[in-house]
């Protein structure tokens, strides 16, 4: 895989609960994180002592964060509304030469910045809320 932009790793949001995806307005930076927990069932006879873990068990989760400037879009408008409603619409996260993932998510933390000489920032952080499609590029 060759070098990507860091760019053009996008957010987006359904806007209307129908399918219509716009990204997240003014991000600047953005992360995901896949996780997954381990079960361990190392006992007495497991070989050298090692530890095993059981395969296909534990629980899933994904993490999105970002962060960049306010833009007072009807992005912007639509976040502050899945926070204070508590929705959880769909997402997606589209990885360069990756693949898109696309899931339920609820905004867990929505942060918002601002300096006496600069401009008016957020972050935003956002948990996995359900099983998750993952499509390759």
């Amino acid at each position: 895989m060759a070098v990507q932009n860091g760019k053009d790793l996008l957010v987006k949001v359904d806007m209307t609960g129908t399918g219509v995806f716009e990204t997240l307005a003014g991000l600047r930076a953005t992360r995901l994180a896949l996780n997954t927990e381990t079960v361990d069932v190392t006992s007495l006879e497991s070989t050298g002592g090692w530890r095993e873990l059981l395969a296909g068990a534990g629980m899933k989760t994904a993490a999105i964060s970002g962060s960049g400037v306010f833009r007072d879009a009807n992005t912007d408008l639509r976040a502050r509304q899945i926070f204070f409603d508590a929705e959880m619409p769909n997402f997606q996260v589209i990885v360069p030469d990756f693949g898109v993932i696309e899931g339920k998510f609820q905004i867990t933390a929505l942060d918002y910045a601002g300096s006496h000489n600069g401009e008016a920032t957020y972050e935003v952080s956002l948990a996995s809320a359900g099983a998750l499609t993952f499509l390759a590029l």
